[in-house]
């Protein structure tokens, strides 16, 4: 499938630039615009690695959190303020998203901290990610996905100012279970 650069994401060059320099490979695929996890099922059966979703969140407390876990990965979200130490949480709104993230919903992404330049967005990774040599994330636009190796995720998070919170949500996800290339 092809796609013209209007199509892409102004910080989509700025990112694979970000990537190269930090010595992090990267592939991308180009497809048909991805809203859900579960819309994007027959692309992600093609494509070995983690595949991901991402929670753009705010607190009661006004603090705006990032979550990236594993597309499988139950996240319960009346609990889940518990387990990350935040008051009562609640999806942030996509005025907040653009404003802060660079992106529209449906294609948010751990990428997306790279527009983070105040960093106030605090960034969570689930566990289970990290289960997989690749993982797979949207370029700041739902009409692609990136795969970089999961080891890099917390050394790009580092380089762009937003050191991870690394969290257990789902001890019970198997690696087994999802298609994965060797390393």
């Amino acid at each position: 499938m092809n796609t013209s650069s209007a199509d892409k994401h102004p910080q989509e060059q700025p990112l694979f630039a970000r990537l190269d320099a930090l010595g992090i490979a990267h592939h991308t695929e180009v497809h048909r615009a991805i809203f859900t996890v579960e819309e994007g099922a027959d692309i992600k059966a093609r494509l070995a690695g983690g595949h991901t979703k991402n929670l753009f969140l705010k607190d009661k407390a006004g603090t705006y959190i990032l979550i990236s876990a594993l597309s499988r990965t139950d996240i319960r979200l009346n609990q889940l303020h518990k387990q990350i130490g935040t008051k009562r949480l609640s999806f942030g709104k996509a005025d907040a998203l653009k404003a802060l993230l660079d992106v529209m919903p449906g294609s948010v992404t751990v990428f997306s901290v790279l527009n983070d330049t105040e960093q106030k967005v605090r960034l969570i990774l689930d566990k289970a990610l990290f289960d997989y040599d690749h993982v797979w994330f949207h370029p700041m636009r739902n009409t692609a996905s990136t795969r970089v190796k999961s080891a890099d995720l917390l050394r790009f998070a580092e380089d762009v100012g937003h050191p991870a919170t690394v969290i257990d949500f789902s001890p019970d996800i198997s690696p087994d279970t999802v298609n994965e290339s060797p390393s």
